[in-house]
C-alpha cells in the first residue's frame, strides 16, 4: 500500500499590501494598491499586490496600473518596497523551516512544505497547519492560506479556496471528490488558450476532464494531453523540491511606451541581464535556465527558455542568450510592452580555481570588479556599452 503523503501549501493573503497595511494603521481596512506608478490614470505598469479592500473594486494582480486607478481612483496606490518585502519574507520561511527541513519556495509569498516525516512532531497533519498558521500570525501579524491534500496541485487549490486566512484539508480517500467539481482553470499549468481548447470539448469541470480518453486529449495537446488528465484523476507524483533547486532569480522592465525599437529594447535587455547576474553572485550561485519574458501591446505575455550545457552568472553570457531568445521570438509586428529575464536550474557557484580556463578568470574578476563598484557607489555610476540605450534617463526600472 502506497504511504500517505501530506504536502502543504502556504499562500500568503495579499503580501505586498498586507504588509503596508500592518506597518501602516490609517492604512488598514481602506483599499490599498502596490505596483507602478498610477499618474492619474496614464501609468504604464501594472499591480503588484491588492489588498482585500481593493479586490472589491475588481483590482487584482497584473492588471494595468491605468485600469486599477480609472475602477478605483481614491485607493491608496503604493510603490513596491521589494526589500522591506523580502526581509518578511525571510522570517516567514525561517517560521516555516520549523515545521519540516522539505520546503519548496514558490515565490516571495508562497512555498510548498512536506510535512509527512515531521507532523506526528505537531500532533496531525491538520494541527500542524493550524499551528502554521498560527505561528505566522503570531510573529509577522499577517495572515496565511494553507492547503493540506495528498499531492501538490490539490494542496494548492486548497490554498485558494477560502481565502483569506483560510485553511482546507483534503484527504487521500476525498481526493477525487475535492477534484471533480471544480472548473477545469483550476489545473495547475492549464493556459487560457488549452482552456478554451477544452472547452469547445465540452470539458468544463475536472471531472469532465478525468473521464475523457487520454487518446483523444494526447492527439489534441500532446503531451500536456495526458499529463492534464492524469492531475484530474489525482495522479501527481511530484516532490517537494529542496530551496536550492526550486529558486529563480529574475527582473522585468515596463517601457515607458510600447517599443519596437532594438536601440532601445536591446540595452534594457542587458541591464536586466546585468541586475540578474549581480543577484546571482551575490548570493554565489549560478544558473543553467535562462527565460525570456515578453509582453506585448495587447497584453499577452510569452515565455523562451534555453537551458545551457554549462552554469554561469556572467551577465554577458546571459544577455547572449536572451537576446538570441528574443531575436528568435515572433512579435507578428507588435510592439513590447515589458520585458523580463529569469534565471533558473540554480547551482550553487564554484570558485574558479588554479587551472581554470584564464579566460573564465578574467571575466569572474570584471565582474567582481564591478560589483565591489556599484555596491559602493550606486548602479548608475557604472555600466556596459551595451546597455546605454537612448531614452534610458526616461525609463523608470
Amino acid at each position: 500500500m502506497e504511504k500517505a503523503r501530506y504536502i502543504v501549501h502556504v499562500d500568503m493573503d495579499a503580501f505586498f499590501a498586507a504588509i503596508e497595511q500592518r506597518d501602516n494603521p490609517e492604512y488598514r481596512l481602506k483599499p490599498v494598491v502596490v505596483g507602478a506608478r498610477p499618474k492619474g490614470g496614464r501609468g504604464r505598469g501594472v499591480v503588484s499586490t491588492a489588498s482585500y479592500e481593493a479586490r472589491l473594486f475588481g483590482i487584482h494582480s497584473a492588471m494595468p496600473i491605468s485600469l486599477a486607478y480609472r475602477r478605483c481612483p481614491h485607493a491608496i496606490f503604493l510603490p513596491v518596497d521589494m526589500e522591506r518585502y523580502e526581509r518578511v519574507s525571510l522570517h516567514i520561511y525561517e517560521t516555516l523551516s520549523s515545521f519540516t527541513p522539505d520546503i519548496e519556495p514558490v515565490s516571495i509569498d508562497e512555498a510548498f512544505l512536506d510535512i509527512t516525516g515531521s507532523c506526528h512532531l505537531f500532533g496531525d497533519p491538520l494541527a500542524t497547519c493550524r499551528l502554521i498558521k498560527s505561528r505566522i500570525k503570531k510573529e509577522t501579524g499577517l495572515t496565511a492560506s494553507v492547503g493540506l491534500a495528498p499531492t501538490k496541485m490539490a494542496a494548492k487549490i486548497a490554498s485558494d479556496l477560502k481565502k483569506p486566512d483560510g485553511l482546507v484539508a483534503v484527504t487521500r480517500k476525498g481526493l477525487l471528490a475535492f477534484l471533480q467539481p471544480l472548473d477545469v482553470r483550476r489545473i495547475w499549468g492549464l493556459g487560457p488558450k488549452a482552456e478554451e481548447g477544452l472547452n469547445a470539448m465540452g470539458v468544463r469541470t475536472i471531472g469532465d476532464l478525468a473521464k475523457r480518453d487520454p487518446k483523444e486529449l494526447s492527439r489534441a495537446f500532446g503531451k500536456n494531453g495526458i499529463h492534464f488528465w492524469e492531475l484530474a484523476n489525482g495522479i501527481d507524483a511530484r516532490s517537494v523540491l529542496p530551496a536550492a533547486e526550486a529558486r529563480s532569480v529574475s527582473n522585468e522592465h515596463t517601457f515607458g511606451e510600447d517599443t519596437s525599437e532594438a536601440s532601445r529594447i536591446e540595452p534594457c535587455l542587458m541591464r536586466l541581464c546585468e541586475k540578474v547576474s549581480a543577484r546571482l553572485r551575490k548570493d554565489d550561485l549560478k544558473c543553467r535556465t535562462v527565460t525570456l519574458k515578453v509582453r506585448l501591446k495587447d497584453f499577452k505575455t510569452y515565455t523562451r527558455s534555453v537551458t545551457m550545457p554549462e552554469s554561469t552568472n556572467f551577465a554577458d553570457i546571459l544577455y547572449k542568450e536572451a537576446k538570441a531568445l528574443y531575436n528568435k521570438f515572433d512579435r507578428e509586428g507588435k510592439p513590447v510592452r515589458l520585458i523580463g529575464v529569469r534565471a533558473s536550474n540554480i547551482d550553487a557557484r564554484q570558485v574558479i580555481g588554479l587551472f581554470a580556463d584564464s579566460g573564465d578568470r578574467k571575466q569572474e574578476k570584471v565582474h567582481e570588479a564591478i560589483d565591489i563598484i556599484r555596491n559602493k557607489f550606486g548602479d548608475g555610476y557604472i555600466c556596459r556599452a551595451a546597455s546605454m540605450g537612448r531614452s534610458r534617463k526616461s525609463e523608470r526600472e
